[in-house]
């Protein structure tokens, strides 16, 4: 979860279970690991202290996280998010991430994501749910736009529902079906002088009401356990969404989405990651709704891009890359840290004779920053994440995430 905004609110961290908790035990002296929670602890032995083990079946680790801060794309903004990761017999940790937030754009935002394993990994149950106002400001299409040109604001309302079951075929590899629906409505698109009816010549959906409605055929292979914060193991997801106006909506069109995940150890022996990260989303056929365009930072969890703002770069086809090596800051596991490095691009808009056809990929756009890691749950092993970037055309801007950008 992703916002690029400072954190200046208080934690909480608590234990949930399924039937009676036995009391959490001490951290033993050969794994000393320190989180959050164990330091409320010895300031008020009325907060429970974490086990030092991994989370076991039948135990629920929740945290709630109330921020306060700023980010462009938000002003200031108020926040409740919470991470709630629980553990099926034989399966992966299962998460559910959420967040209520309302900021000083006047934008109201509730979000959910979750990733439900059944027991022995048998099913996968995948969710992204939103329900968004969501004046903001956009830049045209192309990699050759502007922060301070052209720029036009848009207001919308936005329902997003998109639910994915898989089923465990062999391995670390699932298939399943799904549905996925963008649904937006009152939109309004205005630049610095009048209300404008086309953005960048491209005129779907940037005005009054866009649907994007399709089932989704996925093919998964993931061999992380713990997806919040993952230790190794890799992540490979692609989706096919065929977009039918039988099904609702305004246009017929077909995307194409690529996920890859590795998690390395560069040195033997050390906890260090090395973690790279490929994302990429292609338009195979039609013309999508100007809002559902692959965009910067419009991913599942927000997280593409870091150091441009939200929206910056948009296009029928998108291509992203990033690296990122973390390590530990502190011997107790409390603190560490990360440097990252990303590059993106969009293909450039092409119109001939009035129609809207896929163009090229001319630029790249790369962006680096740092970043802190503060253990908050070190039994599901979700960590503060605060990261600052710098983009290469003078933008910058801070990051905040419950778990790891990816």
């Amino acid at each position: 979860m992703r916002n690029s905004r400072l954190l200046l609110g208080a934690l909480l961290t608590s234990r949930l279970a399924t039937g009676q908790v036995a009391p959490a035990a001490p951290v033993a002296a050969a794994s000393p690991v320190v989180d959050v929670a164990d330091l409320a602890h010895r300031v008020w032995s009325h907060i429970p202290a974490h086990d030092s083990a991994s989370l076991g079946h039948g135990r629920r680790m929740l945290l709630l996280v109330p921020v306060v801060g700023y980010s462009q794309q938000t002003g200031g903004v108020a926040e409740l998010a919470f991470d709630l990761a629980f553990r099926r017999p034989q399966a992966n940790v299962s998460s559910v991430v959420g967040a209520a937030e309302y900021t000083m754009n006047k934008q109201a935002i509730f979000t959910a994501t979750s990733s439900v394993w059944a027991p022995g990994n048998a099913w996968n149950f995948g969710g992204d749910w939103r329900l968004m106002h969501y004046p903001q400001s956009t830049y045209g299409l192309g990699m050759s736009t502007s922060t301070t040109d052209g720029v036009v604001s848009m207001d919308y309302e936005y329902l997003r529902f998109y639910q994915t079951v898989l089923r465990h075929l062999g391995g670390s590899w699932y298939v399943g079906l799904g549905y996925q629906l963008d649904a937006h409505w009152n939109i309004v698109s205005r630049n610095s002088t009048r209300e404008v009816r086309a953005i960048s010549r491209y005129r779907y959906g940037v005005e009054g009401r866009s649907v994007s409605s399709g089932l989704v055929l996925s093919v998964l292979h993931d061999s992380r356990p713990n997806a919040i914060n993952p230790q190794g193991g890799t992540y490979l997801n692609a989706q096919f969404r065929p977009n039918l106006t039988a099904l609702g909506s305004s246009t017929s069109y077909q995307s194409l989405l690529l996920d890859g995940r590795w998690y390395l150890h560069p040195a033997p022996g050390s906890a260090n990651i090395l973690a790279l990260w490929s994302y990429n989303v292609f338009t195979l056929g039609g013309n999508p709704p100007f809002l559902d365009l692959p965009s910067t930072g419009w991913d599942t969890y927000s997280n593409t891009g870091r150091g441009f703002i939200q929206g910056r770069f948009r296009g029928k086809n998108l291509v992203y890359g990033e690296a990122e090596y973390r390590f530990g800051l502190s011997r107790n596991g409390l603190l560490g840290g990360v440097v990252f490095a990303n590059a993106e691009s969009v293909t450039e808009l092409k119109v001939v004779r009035g129609v809207v056809e896929n163009g090229r990929f001319e630029k790249v756009v790369p962006a680096v920053g740092a970043g802190l890691r503060l253990n908050l749950n070190k039994s599901a092993r979700t960590n503060l994440a605060v990261d600052y970037g710098f983009g290469l055309d003078g933008s910058r801007g801070l990051a905040l995430n419950l778990g790891e950008v990816f």
